[in-house]
């Protein structure tokens, strides 16, 4: 399809979304979700797809939410309608058997950074700003923020960010744990490009296995966990990836790895 709010680009191995509302901060619109979902779609059948990145337009933000004039005269219904939407998203970006780099370009706010959470990585410019800032129109994170938020930073910095609505600077982003690094923002295009394309270039089995491992173990036991990580290993270790990686390896050669 053709897209209207995101720019879809694909190269060595790295599919690249990009939300392209610059004039409204990359806000999320019910157009915008539905044509990132549609790019998702095509991530998972294209097996040269390996790494996806989702970053903003323009160097002001990432994303500065969903879209507040759609809350106007909002009803329950409307509401949870909205909620679904984003966590349908949200849940889609966790869920995609490839590796996602948020990468944040500028401000991150509300849903933005509720997106971002859902990503697997972030990296941020030293320019952007993120925070659950629901609170200050008299909302509540709805896209997940107060449970993926809550799994990153833990409980008692969840509450002061949710209750607050307090922004944050890219450092102290990372210094709790929100984000993975920061970046200069002159060095910035460039450290998430080689970054997703050294990440391309690993097993896609054992990159898809672990994902799943780390995303499910999680939220249950650890016995329970181990267990899936058997198996996990197992599947893993049955690879032609693992043959090829290991052959590699003798061989003092880099690994050409087929995702198989």
């Amino acid at each position: 399809m053709e897209f209207k709010y995101i720019i879809y680009e694909k190269n060595e191995g790295v599919a690249t979304i990009t939300l392209n509302r610059p004039e409204a901060l990359n806000a999320f619109s019910k157009e915008v979700v539905e044509e990132v979902l549609h790019a998702l779609e095509d991530v998972k059948t294209d097996e040269a797809v390996r790494v996806v990145v989702l970053t903003g337009a323009g160097e002001k933000a990432f994303s500065a939410g969903a879209d507040i004039k759609a809350m106007i005269g909002m009803t329950a219904l409307k509401a949870r309608e909205l909620s679904f939407m984003g966590e349908k998203l949200c849940v889609g970006l966790e869920n995609l058997e490839k590796p996602v780099i948020a990468a944040i370009n500028g401000y991150a706010l509300g849903g933005g950074l509720e997106v971002a959470m859902s990503c697997d990585l972030r990296i941020a410019s030293e320019n952007a700003k993120m925070g659950q800032t629901e609170i200050n129109i008299g909302l509540i994170p709805g896209w997940g923020g107060t449970q993926r938020l809550t799994r990153l930073v833990g409980m008692t910095k969840a509450k002061e960010l949710v209750f607050t609505g307090r922004i944050i600077d890219a450092k102290t982003a990372e210094q709790i744990g929100i984000v993975n690094m920061v970046v200069p923002a002159d060095k910035f295009r460039e450290t998430v490009s080689q970054f997703a394309k050294d990440l391309a270039s690993k097993a896609p089995v054992a990159l898809k296995v672990a994902k799943a491992l780390i995303n499910k173990g999680s939220d249950i036991g650890l016995e329970s966990a181990l267990a899936l990580e058997r198996e996990g290993f197992g599947v893993v270790g049955s690879s032609e990836d693992l043959k090829e990686g290991v052959s590699a390896f003798t061989e003092k050669r880099k690994p050409v790895f087929k995702g198989k």
